[in-house]
This record gives C-alpha cells, structure tokens and sequence, in this order.
C-alpha cells in the first residue's frame, strides 16, 4: 500500500514542478536593450520608416528553457511598436548578461 501511495505522489507532485518551472517570470534586467532592439528590428522590418514609435513599456514573458540545456533558462521580454496605423509586437530573447539570442516580429492587423 505504501509503494502505491508513492508512486501516486510522484506522478501528482513530478509534473506540477516541470509546470512551475516554465512559468518563471523574466527578470526585467535587460529593458533598455529591449527597448533599443526593438526600434532597431522595426526600423529594419519596414525600410527605416521616419514615423516609428516604440511604446516604453516592457511586458516580462515567462522564461524559456535553453533546449541545449535544460538548467538553463533565458529571459523573453516583449514591446510594442507603431507606424502609422500598423501596430507590431516584437519579443526578445537574452541570455541573463543581456546578450540577445533571438528576436521576432509580427504585425497585429485586421483585414
């Protein structure tokens, strides 16, 4: 009876710690290299546009796993911009010194 109330236990309490463990919010640390990334990707998205506006405001993702490396974890931070009418989100991805792994921009639209 006992073995069968451990193996119980394990098979409740083993997943909710994977599931708790990519929900870790993303430090903020890397903000003002968000915020200068993210008018450069989106100058560069649409050909140097004189009318981009970067919205100051950084929204910290959950972490994500390394797939390299499954104790390490890198920070997402996210930021809006705008041109005009278009509206583009833009995440980041760093490591925890603020080097940038990855980006990615897609534009909100209603067609």
């Amino acid at each position: 009876m006992r073995i069968l109330t451990a193996l119980i236990f394990c098979l409740l309490f083993f997943p909710a710690v994977n599931i708790s463990a990519a929900e870790m919010k993303s430090s903020l640390a890397c903000k003002g290299e968000a915020l200068k990334e993210s008018n450069k990707l989106l100058a560069y998205f649409r050909d140097n546009d004189s009318r981009i506006v970067i919205d100051d405001k950084v929204s910290p993702l959950n972490k994500i796993t390394n797939p390299g490396n499954k104790l390490q974890h890198f920070d997402v931070l996210e930021t809006w911009g705008y041109i005009y009418k278009g509206k583009y989100r833009m995440r980041f991805i760093f490591l925890p010194d603020c080097t940038l792994l990855g980006e990615e921009i897609l534009e909100y639209t209603n067609p």
